[in-house]
């Protein structure tokens, strides 16, 4: 017998010194688990259980938690035993307890909060913390060391898992999928995750489908499924299937130990062949494992004469009125006692050495892995400079060109230079997105079949692509939190798709700020293209900037939305947002040729302020205020607002009009409601104090107010925006249709103005009269009017 095929019946077959280690580090962790659901006192029934030891409140959720328990201990073994760097991702994140338990018989949650100690004093506060004020969440939540995945929303457990391997051949992730979670839409298409992974470069994925039959209150779908069903779905998917099925012991420490042996040595087997020459290239079918134990294992088996272990009754809290219920405070005290809890821990309420020893050593403790705390081993991009991709723009607003596309050409050199460190992630819409350069230097990854007809498509790439924004998105938040880089490109409109997801891990980031211990992590960047106001052959499908607001939504001190106007302020906001940690960086442009407006020098100083006053573009000549503000942020409506304040010089040019463009969305905030709020100094220099602001925005109007709410007389804003009026259209239509066309700002110019020059009203019937045209111009020539299709600024434009 070889020294591996040795290793492998170690693996697989447990001696009885083993088995008495697993079985009491289980029974300990089942036993910690119940005691943050419902005790505040007594934590090791050193006395009999009284109603003054029961939580007042009693959260959490049990049912799941002996399965997750089970597979945490063995493994923990198969990590002793092998050196395996594993992460531990729990799909039912309402297991929590499960997890906070097993991180503190590792000795992990000790040393991160000294003050929940190894002792019987330690023990009680981990009771008493547990879902209640003050304390920490029900779910493997950001507190959770070991945890990148809370799962409190079901379904992304396996897209965060393949994230975390990208590029990181080391690294094992284990991958608990509940058969709830198995029933949502991003986990049904998370399966496909294997047609990605590259076992040459990547690390692997061990999905473990823990089918119990039960949800919260009735059956799973997968549960109740013919098994032989289960396992064609899921071989379809690509996996190989083992199986472990019961509620014997120990027979289920043995035959789990054996599946997972059985699992580790496939991929194990599938890495080495690919790592040292002998892989033929095809794609492995990756092992995973289909566990099936009763919900609740080991709880009461029925309360009150009813059936509880084993059925949707035991998801939550299967003993609900022990407070008051003398029969089942008594359940309960059996219950706890069943687990020998004097046989697992000492005198002082410590874990005993059997149980201590399950434990990996140091970092190879998955509550411990650098792997779950990124930061600790993120590299910094090795970035170009961004100065180098820059449009020459002699004069502002008179050339166009694909401001995407210099992006790509950044990113393409970003890979280039950081191989192991940056991906792109794109619902198969790169090269739409303008992104495309970055095949210059990387494929698409591809492990499937490969035709000939197949361009950029290979085993090989790096530029991920899938047609699902749940999927691309994961990836990168998994990818992000083990401490690598990249950006989450996708259709604007569809970004709403995962807009749930952008929220979730905003939260994550807001509390990981007030944890010391969690090192900051690369951000999340998000560049939306194919925007609202530029579908020429899309409809109103593809028409909503929706994500703006949600990401407003998110505390400050994560949430960043960039608008830049033209090629170098993306070129300057990207490279802002490539070297930024633990942010959430919207960046919204679109994808189509536009003006260009600034110089790279002026972009630069345009994005370090946020906002500024574009000089060139209107008649104020800084001395007094002017009689109304033209203010914009985003693309389109930028080109809008410009192009009125020519029309504002040219035909009624006794109004004094001043142009101010925004880069940062959240400067429009008061600093004490976002970091990057501009100081009421600069708020007055820019917007004065008394004179009305015509806002074009690119989004909903109500983002604007909502920012400028506590600013001087915020109700003379008067915003332009998104107001959900679309179809499949001309580019200045859409602004038609919106209300937010050049001929709309003149005349609320004029509306609004402080003052007004002869000629006003015959500019308003003037305005009047061109929406009039456009509307019979575009629909009898299927394009807009050539003064407005073919519109850049006048030669008198020059900077100051």
């Amino acid at each position: 017998m070889t020294a591996v095929e040795s290793e492998i019946r170690t693996l697989a077959e447990l001696d009885d010194t083993e088995l008495a280690g697993l079985d009491a580090w289980w029974r300990a962790n089942n036993y910690l688990t119940i005691g943050q659901i419902y005790l505040k006192g007594n934590p090791l029934l050193r006395e009999p259980l009284s109603a003054e030891h029961i939580k007042p409140r009693l959260l959490g959720h049990w049912g799941t938690s002996p399965g997750l328990s089970l597979i945490y201990a063995h493994v923990s073994r198969l990590i002793r035993h092998t050196g395996q760097q594993a992460i531990y991702l729990a799909g039912p994140g309402h297991g929590g307890p499960a997890l906070v338990a097993a991180g503190y018989l590792e000795g992990a949650y000790s040393e991160i909060y000294p003050d929940v100690s190894q002792d019987e004093a330690g023990m009680l506060r981990l009771f008493r913390q547990f879902s209640s004020p003050g304390g920490i969440p029900s779910h493997v939540s950001v507190t959770t060391p070991g945890s990148i995945h809370e799962g409190g929303e079901l379904g992304y457990v396996l897209v965060h898992a393949f994230g975390a391997v990208m590029d990181n051949p080391d690294l094992l992730a284990i991958a608990v999928v509940g058969d709830g979670e198995a029933e949502t839409g991003p986990l049904e298409g998370s399966w496909k995750g294997v047609s990605f992974l590259n076992p040459e470069r990547d690390g692997a994925v061990l999905p473990i489908l823990h089918l119990n039959d039960a949800k919260i209150s009735g059956p799973t779908v997968l549960g109740r499924k013919d098994p032989e069903e289960v396992r064609h779905l899921l071989r379809g998917h690509g996996y190989d299937v083992i199986e472990v099925e019961g509620s014997d012991l120990p027979g289920m420490h043995h035959r789990f130990a054996a599946a997972l042996a059985t699992a580790w040595t496939r991929i194990r087997d599938i890495q080495t062949a690919a790592r040292d020459g002998s892989w033929d290239g095809a794609r492995p079918t990756w092992p995973l494992v289909i566990l099936r134990s009763p919900k609740g294992w080991t709880g009461p088996d029925s309360v009150d004469g009813v059936t509880v272990t084993g059925t949707w009754r035991s998801h939550q809290v299967p003993l609900s009125g022990v407070k008051d219920n003398p029969e089942h405070l008594a359940l309960l005290e059996r219950w706890l006692k069943s687990y020998r809890p004097e046989e697992l821990f000492d005198s002082t309420g410590a874990p005993v050495a059997l149980v201590r020893d399950q434990a990996p050593d140091g970092d190879l403790r998955m509550s411990a892995s650098p792997h779950a705390n990124g930061g600790l081993l993120t590299r910094d991009l090795d970035l170009p400079d961004f100065r180098s991709y820059a449009i020459e723009v002699p004069r502002p607003a008179q050339q166009r060109a694909e401001s995407t596309r210099k992006l790509g050409e950044m990113i393409r050199d970003i890979y280039t230079r950081n191989a192991d460190r940056f991906r792109l992630f794109c619902p198969d819409e790169t090269n739409s997105n303008r992104l495309g350069s970055v095949f210059d230097v990387s494929d698409r990854a591809f492990m499937e079949r490969v035709t000939p007809e197949d361009v950029a498509i290979s085993r090989d790439g790096r530029v991920m692509e899938v047609l699902s924004e749940h999927n691309c998105h994961g990836w990168l938040e998994g990818y992000n939190l083990t401490g690598r880089h990249g950006m989450f490109a996708t259709y604007e409109a569809f970004a709403m798709v995962s807009a749930s997801q952008t929220v979730q891990h905003g939260k994550w980031l807001q509390e990981a700020k007030h944890l010391p211990w969690r090192a900051k992590v690369p951000s999340l960047n998000v560049l939306l293209t194919s925007t609202a106001w530029r579908n020429d052959h899309n409809g109103f499908s593809h028409q909503g900037p929706g994500l703006i607001q949600v990401v407003l939504t998110q505390r400050g001190d994560v949430a960043r939305v960039y608008l830049p106007p033209d090629a170098n302020t993306l070129l300057s906001v990207a490279d802002h947002c490539f070297r930024s940690r633990s942010y959430i960086n919207l960046i919204v442009i679109d994808k189509q040729p536009q003006l260009q407006y600034l110089s790279m020098d002026e972009a630069i100083e345009h994005c370090a302020r946020g906002a500024g006053t574009w000089e060139w573009a209107g008649t104020d000549d800084g001395t007094s205020d002017p009689d109304i503000v033209l203010a914009c942020a985003g693309d389109v409506v930028t080109m809008e607002t410009v192009a009125a304040a020519q029309i504002l010089r040219d035909r009624l040019p006794g109004l004094k009009v001043r142009v101010v463009n925004v880069v940062n969305l959240m400067t429009l905030a008061r600093p004490k409601d976002h970091p990057h709020g501009m100081s009421e100094t600069l708020f007055t220099e820019l917007f004065t104090d008394d004179v009305d602001v015509v806002f074009s925005f690119h989004g909903y109007p109500g983002a604007i107010h909502q920012l400028v709410h506590g600013r001087p007389d915020a109700d003379r804003f008067r915003v332009r925006g998104f107001i959900e009026q679309g179809t499949t259209t001309t580019p200045f239509d859409m602004t038609v249709r919106n209300k937010a066309s050049r001929y709309h700002l003149v005349m609320d110019a004029i509306n609004n103005a402080k003052r007004l020059p002869r000629g006003a009203a015959d500019l308003k019937a003037w305005c009047r009269s061109q929406l009039d045209r456009h509307e019979t111009y575009v629909v009898e020539h299927l394009e807009d009017m050539p003064e407005v299709r073919d519109w850049a600024l006048g030669d008198w434009a020059e900077r100051g």
